[in-house]
């Protein structure tokens, strides 16, 4: 409540339309708060305001909170003028609502060149054509697995259901779980991880219109899988966001399903995720060398490899004023763009991909981008991976696909992002309650249920 309090009253003052005052001061609230982001964002930010003259408040929020602090404050009147690093379902859920100006997003947009951004991402974050937010940047769901591992006992890639469940259970021996894979009922994390396998499997949220799906023969063997890899061959108990990277960084599980935020922690240049394998204590970049990354995924009921990640970006609120907001944006993701991508490029690829005159200036300079504010020593991606596993990762987000957006149910996942559904379903199957089967259906009840509640 007290941070609640605290950022309500941060925000701008407003007219008695609820559209902030034309005074040059704007406030932005950013999901990007670790504190050696908010130092890296703040530089970028004086810079703009010593060009500008626009005042710019910026506020630190918790993921977590943030639907709540949202809602608060529009209840208030004391929205923010801009949030950054917005992720899709939340930035559905504030249109859904009636708090985005899509209008003044769609301008900044077309201002920018709708051709310099990547059409998939762009497409992601608009409803039919019309743009929600500004879209920033995006990182992916990876399988990261150890090549040397899967070369001495003659494995292929596990890029396949068939492959994944065949390395798992080869590798499933001694001290060495066969995956690193999340069953935390609590945590979006459980959901990202079973929604990257589902999306392989051609295993939708919704169908195309609108009804859910999650009792689906698709989503049943979606299910069954995760259980197969979560329970019969990943670590006991619970793992969770940091238990998965854990067991893999030391060593002793050949697989493990994270985002690309793990590629400056695989180098060991971060210091407070660093690998504890054996032979990371002589060589701290064993596990970076000796890892393979799959980018695509295929299930026995999928027609193609299937990517699933997440779109960041920055929103405007109905209450914003709209000459500054425009301004701060406008910089955010052109002057000042590579430094914004560039304090995580690992997790921050720049969907912006260049410019009318230089159409992969940004992709290029990602490329080259240092690792996160974070690191240790921050050497250049390129410096760390090839070129060619970089390309794929970047060309990821072209085949970035997502459950109910496409469908028109961006309310709907930002609704099963907070009140965690699936995760309560998965959480339940892994630890032995129910079977595969229940808990597809039982997911597909709950979901059905929110549905209804949103109408």
């Amino acid at each position: 409540m007290t941070l609640a309090a605290a950022l309500l009253t941060s925000c701008s003052g407003g007219q008695a339309d609820g559209r902030a005052a034309p005074d040059k001061k704007i406030t932005v609230w950013t999901q990007e708060n670790l504190p050696a982001r908010m130092a890296a964002t703040r530089k970028v930010v004086g810079r703009f305001e010593k060009q500008t003259g626009i005042t710019v408040n910026l506020v630190g929020v918790d993921e977590g909170q943030l639907p709540q602090l949202i809602m608060s404050a529009a209840a208030a009147g004391n929205l923010p003028d801009v949030i950054a690093a917005l992720p899709l379902g939340q930035t559905w859920q504030m249109y859904s609502n009636g708090l985005l100006d899509t209008r003044l997003a769609g301008d900044i947009v077309e201002d920018l060149g709708t051709g310099t951004f990547n059409a998939n991402a762009l497409r992601l974050a608009s409803d039919h054509g019309t743009p929600l937010a500004v879209p920033s940047d995006a990182w992916l769901q990876l399988l990261v697995y150890r090549k040397d591992l899967f070369e001495k006992a003659g494995l292929a890639a596990p890029d396949s259901y068939g492959a994944l469940l065949e390395a798992a259970r080869k590798l499933d021996r001694g001290h060495m779980a066969g995956i690193s894979v999340a069953s935390d009922p609590g945590d979006a994390f459980t959901q990202q991880s079973f929604e990257s396998l589902a999306l392989a499997n051609d295993c939708q949220l919704v169908d195309d219109e609108g009804e859910v799906t999650l009792d689906s023969p698709a989503c049943r063997r979606t299910f069954a899988t995760y259980r197969s890899l979560a329970r019969d061959h990943g670590a006991p108990g619970t793992q969770t966001l940091d238990t998965t990277r854990a067991t893999y960084f030391a060593g002793r599980s050949p697989m493990l399903v994270w985002s690309s935020f793990l590629l400056d922690e695989l180098t060991g240049l971060r210091a407070d995720a660093t690998p504890s394998c054996p032979e990371c204590r002589k060589d701290p970049a064993y596990l970076s060398d000796h890892s393979g990354i799959v980018t695509g995924l295929k299930g026995p009921d999928g027609t193609r490899p299937a990517q699933f990640g997440e779109v960041t970006s920055w929103a405007v609120t109905k209450s914003a004023e709209r000459d500054a907001s425009r301004s701060f944006l406008r910089y955010m993701m052109g002057a000042g763009y590579e430094d914004w991508f560039g304090m995580a490029p690992e997790g921050k690829i720049p969907v912006r991909e260049g410019t009318a005159d230089d159409p992969d200036k940004y992709t290029r300079a990602w490329h080259h981008s240092r690792l996160g504010v974070e690191a240790k020593v921050r050497k250049p991606l390129d410096a760390l991976y090839s070129d060619r596993l970089l390309d794929r990762i970047a060309d990821g987000i072209s085949g970035m696909r997502r459950w109910g957006i496409t469908q028109g149910e961006g309310a709907l996942v930002g609704a099963t992002n907070g009140e965690l559904p699936v995760p309560k379903a998965l959480g339940e199957m892994v630890s032995g309650q129910t079977p595969p089967q229940e808990a597809a259906r039982e997911a597909d009840e709950e979901v059905t249920a929110l549905k209804e509640s949103l109408r």
